[in-house]
This record gives structure tokens, C-alpha cells and sequence, in this order.
């Protein structure tokens, strides 16, 4: 190998291990961040749970795990993301200040463990879980019988 052979190779790793410095040659994938998005909103009171659709319920019924990245939808650029959270609240909850929260949480939570910038936090609203309000009615039917 000539000698000129091995400056252009040495030229090209060091090009290659300079641009690998800039991002630290990271790649972190849509699952992680899902999980992170995930475990920052079932953090929040007033969500019931997430709507992940048939797919993931039944892996989840099969291998007996909770699914931490269920109802969120992530895409990973470069040096942002973009991520959606499909809920379902507690009936009674306010909306908009159960999806505020979820979006302040989520953005702090992605930021802050990976680096990357959450350029948005969409909050779909699947259902309401009216279970709560039906047990609340029972409690003061029960009440209200027994006095």
C-alpha cells in the first residue's frame, strides 16, 4: 500500500470519526422513547389508561407484560421527535388540563433522558372511563339505603 493510500485512509477515519463526535454516534431508537412517553403518562391522575388498538392487546394478554409504550406513536428524527399518546380519561376529569399535563410531563421527561428536542406532544382522546362513576353512584346508593 502506498503511502499515499494510507493518508487518504487515515483522512477519511478521521472525517468519519469527527462526524461520529458531533453526535456522539447515538441512535436511540422509537421504542425507547415510546416507553420513556409512556411511563411519564400513566404519571398523570385523570388518565385510565391507554388505547393501544387490538395488535397490542393481545401481545400484551400473550406474553403477560405490561406494555409501557401502548398508545404512543413516536418518530425520531436526527435531533427531534415527534410523539402522539392515545388515552383514555377518568370520567370526571377536566380534558384539557389531564392533556396539558400530559404534554408538559412527556416533552420534560423525553428531553431531559435523551437530548433530543420534542418538537410536538399530540393527546388523542380515545374514551372515557365511566367504571369510577358507576361505582360512585353505587357507594351513595348504598349510602344514602342505609340511612
Amino acid at each position: 500500500m502506498s503511502e499515499e493510500n494510507k493518508n487518504e485512509e487515515i483522512v477519511e477515519l478521521e472525517n468519519e470519526i469527527t462526524t461520529q463526535g458531533e453526535d456522539n454516534g447515538i441512535k436511540i431508537s422509537d421504542d425507547v422513547v415510546a416507553v420513556i412517553a409512556g411511563v411519564a403518562v400513566s404519571e398523570v391522575p385523570g388518565v385510565a389508561g391507554m388505547s393501544g388498538g387490538f395488535a397490542g392487546g393481545i401481545s400484551e394478554v400473550l406474553s403477560g407484560k405490561k406494555n409501557l409504550a401502548k398508545g404512543i406513536k413516536v418518530e425520531v428524527a436526527e435531533k427531534e421527535t415527534k410523539i402522539d399518546v392515545n388515552i383514555i380519561v377518568e370520567y370526571g376529569t377536566r380534558i384539557p388540563d389531564v392533556a396539558f399535563e400530559i404534554q408538559t410531563r412527556v416533552k420534560k421527561a423525553v428531553e431531559s433522558m435523551t437530548g433530543l428536542k420534542v418538537e410536538e406532544v399530540n393527546v388523542h382522546v380515545q374514551g372515557v372511563n365511566t367504571d369510577t362513576a358507576k361505582k360512585e353512584e353505587q357507594n351513595e346508593e348504598s349510602e344514602n339505603s342505609e340511612n
